[in-house]
């Protein structure tokens, strides 16, 4: 009877252990870090979660710009908001004085009304409510313009931070892909675009003697640390609502020398040159400066338009033409100084 009881007893245990794994087998299972929930198993994972949240939270777009962009305009404009507010409110006190000094005039009009003002002070009143609201309009419409152009900078500022480049000295297969914002704090761009010849003839002038000495405007180069970034416009962009981006890197390479360059070499100059990468983003960046030159009288296949962007990313100079080096290279530490007070920089440039 024991026995038999035992066994039951034991029987018993083993269905329940059964049934007890069987529950934690089809139990759902947590969700991880990918699946949307925050992970706390790992602080690093957790940090990692809150700064691709924080990311997309800056990267949320309204009014046409995202939520970093206005944060940014704001630290460079931190008054801009409390002007607006000023000036904007002004304008509305303004106008409702504006309607009780109009009131005031119908009174005196009408007459019957002993202890209205008099005509002479209600149209006195009227003219100083209707230029103090045109005044703080117009001050609060200024500033607002202001803060839409220089979000606009800020817009364009981090277009150009994004587009991509290959250094010249790298080859194809390697496809190390640099983005502009890399070179911010230790080079200087200048982006050169136009069409064939004109980078044909870029090519040359970095890459042949063409005077009676060597060529070294490369090495000028280095030592202000230029990056030069040649952009080929197809001829489909004088017809295009923006420009059309070739293959510079073929241009280049296959340029041929004239009677007055000795010792062409395409890649003699390759250190201090990038090709530009994904043609639509280079496309949309160059469309106002594109478009501007041609709205000025300049054929931009021909001639081309240069623009020098600054160690910290801001622009220096837009121009068009080709690129005067040596006085490019005299001018540039000048125009652009190497210090940006910032950790690391005496140790760098020297100095205090």
């Amino acid at each position: 009877m024991m026995v038999m009881m035992s066994r039951s007893f034991v029987q018993r245990i083993g269905l329940l252990a059964l049934f007890l794994s069987s529950a934690v087998g089809f139990s759902p299972t947590q969700k991880t870090f990918g699946s949307g929930l925050k992970p706390h198993s790992s602080p690093l994972l957790t940090r990692i979660y809150a700064q691709s949240e924080n990311a997309e939270k800056l990267s949320t777009k309204f009014g046409g710009y995202t939520v970093k962009q206005r944060l940014r305009e704001e630290v460079e404009s931190p008054f801009r908001k409390v002007r607006l507010v000023f000036f904007g409110s002004s304008a509305g006190s303004a106008l409702t004085a504006l309607y009780f000094s109009a009131t005031n005039v119908l009174k005196a009009k009408m007459g019957g009304y002993p202890d209205s003002p008099s005509l002479e002070d209600s149209l006195t009143s009227c003219g100083i409510n209707v230029a103090a609201a045109i005044i703080c309009a117009f001050l609060a419409y200024r500033d607002y313009k202001a803060g839409e152009a220089n979000l606009a900078r800020i817009a364009r500022g981090g277009a150009l931070a994004k587009l991509n480049v290959m250094p010249a000295k790298e080859k194809l297969y390697q496809n190390k892909i640099s983005t502009l914002g890399d070179y911010r704090r230790t080079s200087r761009v200048l982006i050169c675009a136009g069409g064939e010849e004109y980078i044909e003839e870029l090519c040359r002038s970095l890459n042949s003697d063409q005077m009676k000495g060597e060529n070294v405007i490369a090495q000028r180069l280095a030592e202000v640390d230029v990056l030069v970034v040649p952009v080929l416009l197809l001829p489909e962009s004088t017809a295009s609502s923006k420009p059309v981006i070739g293959d510079c890197k073929v241009c280049w390479a296959g340029t041929l020398p004239t009677d007055r360059d000795r010792n062409f070499d395409s890649s003699r100059a390759d250190d201090v040159i990038g090709f530009p990468r994904g043609d639509a983003s280079w496309s949309d960046y160059l469309k106002d400066d594109f478009d501007t030159a041609q709205g000025q009288g300049f054929d931009v296949l021909k001639k081309g338009i240069t623009v020098t962007v600054k160690k910290n990313g801001k622009i220096l100079r837009r121009a068009t033409g080709m690129p005067r080096w040596l006085e490019f290279v005299d001018t540039l530490e000048v125009a652009d100084g190497s210090k940006f007070g910032m950790p690391g920089d005496s140790e760098k440039y020297g100095g205090p």
